[in-house]
């Protein structure tokens, strides 16, 4: 779609931003639904002049990613409950000049758990305790799942799992074989260190479904390992593709064409190698 007069803009505020996706699957989704709109990524350090540049240009929408997630809420007009809870906003939204701050990374890494089936009753391990754990745990809890924090840093994993109302259990001490679901929400396996594994496997039974949300490589060694033990997985661009279509959702107030951005999503990949 041309370029023209009445496009409206959207953007990505972060940095570094060389490295995202969001521009290619974005753009895609506009196309394909008809929107006349542009997205951009800029590098930002000032989130303050950011969300001013964002008002001042009357963008559309934006995405923000880290570092910025938390510092970018003292700027907007309102932001969600659900992202107040979480401490993070990773959309805003432009209604008739108020910008309204909202996280789609729940939405993103539930809708993709629930294509596996229920979340209720079950029993879910999640490795981290950073920003993405936080709104995934958050998601989990809000679900009806028993949730198990493991991490690294026991300081920062009790003090997650005080605030979602979890437990918390030492990496080392993590029983896999009474595990429904396991999630590892940690960028360990990330390109260029993809031989590392977040967790011992031992005890790991085909029972579980497993998930990460790492989605470069789109199979990390923790997938690869689970599939070879029978587990059904659930890969990074899942999560990724579902919250970036409740972005989508919010800011054009229609239908995102998911199949098609994980199409762009796992094209763009491949062309990365």
């Amino acid at each position: 779609m041309a370029i023209d007069a009445k496009t409206a803009l959207f953007g990505l505020f972060g940095n570094p931003v060389a490295h995202s996706m969001g521009p290619a699957l974005h753009n895609a989704a506009f196309h394909a639904a008809g929107v006349n709109a542009t997205y951009l990524a800029f590098g930002v350090s000032d989130v303050d002049g950011a969300v001013a540049a964002m008002r001042t240009l009357n963008m559309g929408g934006a995405s923000v990613t880290i570092p910025h997630k938390s510092d970018v809420m003292a700027h907007l007009d309102e932001v969600d409950e659900t992202a107040r809870q979480i401490g993070a906003v990773n959309t805003i939204v432009n209604r008739s000049g108020r910008l309204l701050g909202f996280n789609s990374d729940v939405e993103g890494a539930m809708a993709a758990l629930e294509e596996k089936g229920t979340i209720a009753g079950k029993r879910v391990v999640m490795i981290g305790a950073g920003g993405a754990a936080r709104a995934i745990g958050y998601g989990i809890c809000q679900r009806g799942g028993a949730l198990l924090i493991a991490n690294r840093s026991e300081e920062r994993g009790q003090a997650l799992a005080r605030d979602l109302s979890a437990t918390f259990c030492p990496l080392d001490g993590v029983d896999l074989g009474a595990v429904d679901i396991l999630i590892n929400a940690t960028s360990v396996g990330m390109t260029p260190h993809i031989d590392a594994v977040p967790i011992s496997l031992t005890g790991l039974t085909p029972r579980t479904l497993v998930m990460d949300i790492v989605y470069n490589p789109l199979e990390t060694a923790l997938l690869a390992a689970a599939r070879s033990r029978g587990c059904d997985t659930v890969d990074g661009v899942a999560m990724f593709v579902f919250q970036a279509a409740a972005q989508f959702e919010m800011w054009t107030g229609r239908k995102a064409p998911v199949a098609l951005m994980r199409h762009t999503v796992l094209a763009a990949l491949g062309a990365k190698g």
